[in-house]
């Protein structure tokens, strides 16, 4: 068993991820979700799915980093 770097469960079925040379474990996907999420630098939302990315900073879609000002994004439906 190993141990949830979250939420300390010493659970059977836990996971690793592998990300940017670094081992996580956890013991479930809200655990990992919390972790490893980037957050958007406009409204703050766990990113989940795709986000945006410009200039190094992260936005859960065009319409957040429109309000901050980045210019040229794009959702596509």
């Amino acid at each position: 068993m190993a141990r949830c770097e979250v939420c300390g469960n010493d659970y059977g079925m836990s996971f690793e991820v592998h990300a940017q040379g670094a081992v996580h474990v956890f013991d479930c996907f809200s655990c990992a979700i919390h972790r490893m999420a980037p957050i958007c630098e406009h409204c703050r939302c766990r990113i989940i799915g795709q986000g945006v990315e410009v200039e190094g900073k992260w936005y859960c879609g065009a319409h957040c980093s429109r309000a901050e000002g980045q210019v040229g994004i794009v959702d596509r439906v």
